[in-house]
């Protein structure tokens, strides 16, 4: 499966329930305190970059896959609400995803993507994910403290 990204305003009825799962996700498995998924105001502020994943060479094209970059200061961006649809998840859309937005990250002049996750099990996935893709723990970043619920990872880009 191939997808196509666009730069997204988040006003699509389609995009805001599927950030509105993610955000559901989100509250289910961490305690409020460690939930730092945005919401779709958020993802419109500036400062942020929100793009979505697209099925192709199909009508209607489906939402699959939605991810953001935000600024944190000159060349350190924050990888926010990467989500894949379940039915799509180990179908090879979250890699897509990935490297589209770390390829738009490189075009925006990023030396550093960090990220946070969480470090329950249901993040498992995520977490072996980013690590198989270069990232590597660190300390909490940007406005973040440390939480037992928050696992803080980096990647520098070359």
């Amino acid at each position: 499966m191939t997808l196509i990204f666009k730069r997204d305003p988040v006003t699509d009825a389609r995009v805001l329930a599927f950030l509105e799962a993610h955000l559901s996700d989100m509250r289910r498995v961490s305690p409020p305190e460690s939930v730092h998924a945005l919401d779709p105001a958020q993802l419109r502020a500036p400062g942020l970059h929100l793009w979505t994943g697209w099925t192709a060479g199909q009508e209607p094209h489906n939402l699959v896959a939605t991810c953001a970059l935000k600024v944190l200061d000159a060349g350190h961006l924050e990888l926010k609400s990467m989500r894949v649809d379940a039915a799509h998840r180990g179908s090879g859309a979250a890699q897509q995803v990935l490297d589209y937005v770390l390829g738009q990250a490189r075009a925006m002049g990023t030396s550093r993507i960090s990220l946070e996750t969480g470090t329950q099990a249901f993040f498992a996935p995520a977490r072996r994910f980013y690590e198989r893709n270069g990232f590597v723990p660190c300390p909490p970043f940007g406005s973040y403290q440390p939480d037992p619920h928050s696992c803080f990872m980096r990647l520098e880009l070359a």
